[in-house]
Parts: structure tokens; C-alpha cells; sequence
């Protein structure tokens, strides 16, 4: 019987990791040399750091990278909806905490979803720690603000028991599927492993709880949108904007809204949907490898 040798170890291994914050343990992927130039990576909604799992390999060999889960998602601590407040604000409080606790204050940041009002919040606070934006499907305008929102307005209006019914659809196995899938060209190559383990997340006991939060605070996003814009003109960050074009949820309108601010931006649309890293991750992962070599 001839055995297969084992594999070699990965020579930019991830490291899976955890660390207390305010209380919290905030669970991170890590991988690159700490000496190179950091990129931040912001996970959306209903996802965590677990959607990076393919493009941070991509980016290890020549950066440090770092994927935290917000509270609430993935392997992070997740008190109950009554025991913490999940906002945005304090979303980005808490990852504040943790950059300064690991010493990271200048990065790239990559969002996605979630990731682009926590990760604005963070750039308008902190100006001066970031090198960069890389946006993909991560939206800073009301032109981007899809069909998708109509049955939350009523929802952020008033919260009620009638107005979160609809909203609540938005938590189940059949909507995450779409998420995933809808505006793909093809379908087939996105893993069922992506929705099952999103899901899973979701289905934890109390979880809806926390997702409900923070889907009703999303209404104070909008109203920030003037403020990240001025940011936008007064700092002129460099930026790459990798988009699906196809996402049921934010836009096409919202990536080009960029320009207005940012008219030195890199637009790339792409003929896929909302989780455009499932279907073209090495493509991105190639456009981001070349715009953050030209960072400063």
C-alpha cells in the first residue's frame, strides 16, 4: 500500500484567534507578517470573517491581514439584545477597542455589507489610520438603497410586533439562500456551504433578537451618509470599488455614487450579486493585490 505523504504546512498560514474586549471575546482571522502593510477586512450581513476565508490567503503573502466577527456573528461573544446594545455606533466602539488593543491604527480597509457603516464610522473617526478603501457591495449612498429596504421602512418607523413580521423573513434559510445566489451568472460554482453556515449563525437561540436590533438601527445609517461623504472630499483616500452588479440588495447606482466624491476612484463592476467574493474572489483578490501595492 503506497501512503501519501502529508501536506506541507501553508506558508502564510491563517490563525484563528481571540481576544477580550470590553468584556467580549472577539474571535479574528490573522495571517501575514505583522511587519507589512495591514488590511482590514469587514464582514457584512448575515456572514462573518468566514466569507474572507478564500481571498485572505490571497492576500498573505504580501500583507498583514486581519478579519475580525462583530459581536453577535460568527465565533464572537453574542449577549443577548437586552444584556448589550447592537448599534452601529457601538459595533464600531468595540472594534475601535480592538485595533487599539492589538496595536493596528493604519490599514486598508475592505468592506462589504455590514462592513460599510462600521467601517465609515471608523474612517470618519479615525482618518489618519486608514491607507485606503476597498468597497465591495458596501453602500454610502441613498442611490443604493435597493427595493430590498421598502419592507423595512415600516419597520424603522415604528417598531412593532406587525412591522417586524416582514422583517423577519430576512432571517430564514430560503432568504439567505437568495442572498447567496440571486445575480449570480452562475450559480452552480457558489458553495451550499456558504447560506448553511450563515445560516447556522442566524439559527442560534436569541440570535434573531440581535439581528432585529440591528436591522432597525440600519435606519440611522442613511442620515450618516452627508458625513462620510464630506469625508470623502476632504481626505480623497485612495479607492477600489469591486462590485456585483447584480445585488438584490445595494445598487449598481451606489458603486458609481462614489465618483461624485470620489472621482479618482477605480469602479469594476461585476456580472454577479451581492457576495461577488464567491463567485469572482480571484479576480478581486487580483485587482486588490495590485491597488494596495500603490498605496502609499
Amino acid at each position: 500500500m503506497t501512503v501519501s505523504p502529508l501536506p506541507l504546512p501553508a506558508e502564510h498560514p491563517v490563525f484563528h484567534r481571540t481576544v477580550t474586549v470590553r468584556g467580549l471575546e472577539i474571535f479574528y482571522r490573522e495571517a501575514g507578517a505583522p511587519t507589512r502593510p495591514t488590511v482590514l477586512l469587514l464582514h457584512g450581513f448575515p456572514t462573518s470573517s468566514h466569507m474572507f476565508r478564500n481571498l485572505i490567503p490571497g492576500l498573505a503573502a504580501d500583507f498583514h491581514v486581519i478579519a475580525p466577527d462583530y459581536p453577535g456573528f460568527g465565533q464572537s461573544s453574542a449577549p443577548g439584545a437586552d444584556e448589550f446594545a447592537y448599534t452601529f455606533d457601538h459595533l464600531t466602539d468595540v472594534l475601535e477597542s480592538f485595533l487599539v488593543q492589538l496595536g493596528v491604527t493604519r490599514f486598508a480597509l475592505f468592506m462589504q455589507d455590514y462592513g460599510a457603516p462600521v467601517g465609515f464610522r471608523l474612517a470618519t473617526r479615525h482618518p489618519d489610520w486608514v491607507r485606503g478603501l476597498i468597497v465591495q457591495n458596501a453602500n454610502a449612498y441613498v442611490d443604493g438603497l435597493g427595493a430590498a429596504f421598502e419592507p423595512l421602512k415600516p419597520f424603522w418607523a415604528q417598531r412593532t410586533p406587525e412591522t417586524e413580521l416582514p422583517v423577519r423573513t430576512l432571517l430564514t434559510p430560503a432568504s439567505t439562500r437568495f442572498l447567496f445566489l440571486q445575480g449570480a451568472r452562475r450559480p452552480e460554482v457558489i458553495s451550499p456551504d456558504t447560506w448553511v453556515h450563515a445560516q447556522a449563525g442566524l439559527d442560534r437561540p436569541g440570535n434573531d433578537r440581535i439581528q432585529l436590533a440591528l436591522l432597525h438601527d440600519f435606519r440611522n445609517n442613511p442620515p450618516r451618509y452627508a458625513e462620510w461623504h464630506a469625508y470623502f472630499r476632504r481626505h480623497q483616500p485612495p479607492t477600489l470599488i469591486a462590485w456585483g452588479r447584480h445585488d438584490p440588495v445595494f445598487a449598481e447606482a451606489g458603486a458609481r455614487a462614489f465618483l461624485r466624491d470620489l472621482p479618482a476612484a477605480a469602479l469594476h463592476l461585476f456580472e454577479t450579486g451581492h457576495f461577488a467574493l464567491e463567485e469572482d474572489g480571484a479576480a478581486i483578490a487580483d485587482l486588490a493585490r495590485a491597488f494596495l501595492r500603490r498605496l502609499p
